[in-house]
């Protein structure tokens, strides 16, 4: 029994390798915060401990006699915060009593950890509270040298403030703030592994849907890579099967109706050959007629059969060009046939296939209206042909039964002309083998319209 340390890939495993990969993320972007952060990375104000400290010394001074409270406040006094008390009369309390709170939500904060909220409280700090500091020769002289100290003044109830002065902050952003980076950290590293994750599932995904559209377009194309995860792999080895499955069942239809033609042949010779003995005349051109116009039908079919069994590979072509060569070849006939369009546009498809499809709309065209004028047209996503004629057109109801094979128009379409009603149906084949489609309209000043919509790849934009 084999045991597997590693399970096969998978898109559960994929999800899960997504979020163990965007969490290890966020708490690496966290840690490099706290670790090159600098202050803004320090606990804040609230952790600190340092309102507990000021909130123990606001007591312990408060039940000292006045005498000793200046003094204590000095022994109280360390590097990172100095302390002082200063009497009600003196000039730092009067400017202390008549400054404003610089950052009232603050105080009112600072108060509630102080437990007192009816002492006043002023929070100095060196954004806004300049002025406050140069009032007074000890505020001058602290903002002096200490030029981004923090204040926090809380008065007793005798009048005289405990002021205590933070030289360098030594807390961080608030709560609020905090959570926001973080958050901030977590959306960023989410995004972007769940982008690069999404983008690796999507390739095999891209992949078996342009396989399933080239399968669309040519019955024969190669199978698919079975790549990406296993549930994927599952699907396109599936797919894979049924490609296979309908690839011979086509190639045995087809066959099997190529060789049904093709063994037509020699019952016709022999009713023709019979024929000669019929004594009747008028009877005799009857069954010629008859047998012209199946031998026609089964040649037709023949080369309708012959052409799906082409196996034309898929190439980069210039498709003015083959609608040029169309077009010579007709004039070489004496026929000359208008060109609107660019002179160079690269498609992929198969030239060979698409010239025959466009010579038969071209040949409908002469045969049974008038000269037509073909035009290019190019879009970022389509290709389009259009074949105009100024012919009698087709009757509203017969412009989607003309597709049908060996459907033909009795009163606007003369036998003697020939055809036995499959080019249109084979045209139609070649256009939808490429993914696209024919649409015939009757123009409003007479005349029959034949619009050719092909679907353009990328590689007909990177070859252009």
């Amino acid at each position: 029994m084999n045991i597997a340390f590693f399970p096969r890939d998978s898109i559960g495993r994929r999800f899960a390798l997504t979020v163990v990969l965007a969490v290890s993320a966020t708490w690496l972007l966290v840690g490099l915060f706290n670790v090159f952060g600098g202050v803004w990375a320090q606990p804040s104000l609230e952790q600190s401990g340092l309102l507990d400290q000021a909130a123990n010394m606001v007591r312990i001074i408060e039940a000292a006699p006045q005498p000793l409270r200046e003094q204590l406040a000095g022994a109280a006094t360390t590097p990172a915060i100095r302390v002082g008390w200063y009497a009600a009369t003196s000039p730092v309390s009067t400017v202390l009593e008549q400054v404003a709170d610089q950052v009232p939500e603050r105080s009112q904060e600072v108060g509630i950890r102080l437990g007192d909220l009816r002492r006043a409280i002023r929070i100095l700090t060196p954004e806004g509270s300049s002025d406050a500091w140069m009032s007074t020769p000890e505020f001058q002289e602290q903002h002096t040298k200490y030029p981004h100290a923090h204040v926090l003044a809380v008065q007793y109830s005798d009048g005289s403030w405990l002021v205590f002065t933070v030289p360098e902050k030594l807390w961080g952003l608030l709560w609020y703030k905090r959570w926001a980076i973080w958050l901030l950290f977590l959306t960023v590293s989410t995004g972007v592994v769940s982008a690069i994750a999404t983008r690796q599932l999507v390739r095999p995904i891209r992949r078996f849907a342009k396989a399933i559209s080239l399968f669309g377009m040519n019955p024969r194309a190669p199978p698919i890579a079975e790549t990406g995860p296993r549930e994927l792999a599952g699907v396109m080895s599936a797919f894979n099967a049924m490609q296979a499955q309908l690839q011979k069942f086509l190639t045995s239809r087809i066959t099997m109706l190529a060789a049904i033609s093709h063994d037509l042949r020699s019952p016709l010779t022999r009713i023709r050959l019979r024929g000669e003995y019929i004594a009747d005349e008028v009877q005799q051109a009857r069954l010629f007629r008859d047998v012209d116009e199946l031998q026609a039908m089964v040649d037709g079919a023949l080369a309708f059969f012959r052409g799906d069994a082409d196996e034309e590979p898929m190439t980069s072509f210039d498709l003015p060009g083959v609608l040029e060569t169309i077009i010579n070849d007709f004039a070489d006939q004496g026929i000359q046939i208008a060109y609107a369009g660019p002179s160079h546009v690269v498609y992929r498809g198969r030239p060979f296939a698409l010239k025959r499809a466009m010579t038969n709309l071209i040949e409908n065209a002469v045969k049974y209206g008038t000269p037509p004028a073909v035009e290019l047209a190019c879009q970022d996503k389509t290709t389009t042909i259009i074949v105009r004629d100024r012919g009698p057109g087709i009757p509203r109801d017969a412009l989607e039964h003309v597709f049908t094979p060996f459907y033909r128009l009795e009163t606007s379409r003369n036998r003697s002309t020939g055809g036995v009603g499959l080019g249109l149906t084979a045209a139609q084949g070649i256009v939808r083998a490429h993914g696209g489609d024919i649409v015939l309209s009757n123009l409003p000043a007479g005349g029959l319209e034949a619009l050719v919509t092909l679907p353009r790849s990328d590689l007909d934009h990177m070859s252009a």
